[in-house]
């Protein structure tokens, strides 16, 4: 059976930002798609992430600091509970959708290295699977189309109802349905295995990232940085070691520290 006609499980966070190294988890999310097209398993939480929630953040998924403290549980104790349910359903085999899951999932190994908890690469090793990216595979699978890649702007495109925006649930639920209607519209993707799909979403995702970076250095800033790596960026310590030409982590702006922007 195709991976898109089976269970997928969306996966998003809400954020005080968009730099994954610095930016802390305010809500997530956890929900499952059933092959017939109903949700089921909603998991969410709403943390308490130990900072101010900036206005503008605040603004876009509408949490506040005083709600946050008020309402939210312990930054640590969310996260560890987050980073095994995310881990549990990788673990059963089932595709995990996370819409540009460089910042989502890059932003939770940040989270649980900040707080003791063990990250994804330590429970399920460096390259945690099987993870289904709709905006790598959008672009991808219609490179030239023009317009924006939003999450918005993929359901709006793919007819995926998109209700309360930025609420996780909202978010997670509406990358699911738009992956599978990526699998469903684009054959070649829709039939690959899941192991080949992997390996094409890393490929693809590093295309992207350098087409971007072109773009961005001939255009507007000659010092542009993407980082190609998908679906985690690698811990900057461990980047550091290995690539000592690298940027250090906070010395990029957000939307260079993730391959895409923060678009959901």
């Amino acid at each position: 059976m195709s991976w898109y006609r089976g269970t997928l499980t969306g996966f998003d966070l809400e954020t005080t930002g968009t730099d994954v190294e610095h930016d802390r988890v305010v809500t997530a999310a956890l929900v499952r798609l059933e092959p017939g097209g109903s949700a089921a398993g909603e998991r969410t939480w709403l943390l308490d992430p130990g900072i101010a929630i900036p206005e503008q953040a605040a603004a876009i998924h509408g949490i506040s600091t005083d709600r946050a403290r008020a309402h939210g549980s312990p930054a640590a104790t969310a996260i560890a509970e987050i980073a095994e349910a995310v881990a549990e359903v990788l673990r059963a085999g089932a595709p995990l959708v996370v819409m540009n899951a460089p910042y989502d999932l890059s932003l939770l190994d940040r989270e649980c290295r900040r707080h003791g908890v063990e990250p994804l690469s330590e429970r399920l090793g460096p390259c945690p699977w099987p993870i289904v990216d709709p905006l790598v595979l959008d672009k991808y699978a219609d490179r030239y189309r023009k317009g924006k890649r939003t999450l918005q702007a993929l359901c709006a495109h793919y007819g995926v109802a998109l209700d309360a925006a930025h609420r996780a649930e909202a978010d997670a639920l509406a990358a699911a349905r738009t992956a599978r209607r990526v699998g469903e519209t684009y054959a070649p993707v829709g039939s690959m295995p899941l192991a080949d799909l992997y390996e094409l979403q890393v490929a693809a995702a590093a295309e992207q990232s350098a087409s971007l970076q072109s773009y961005l250095r001939r255009t507007s800033n000659p010092a542009a940085y993407i980082e190609p790596a998908w679906p985690v960026i690698p811990y900057a310590d461990a980047r550091r070691a290995e690539e000592p030409s690298a940027p250090a982590a906070g010395s990029i702006p957000a939307q260079r520290i993730a391959g895409h922007p923060r678009v959901n």
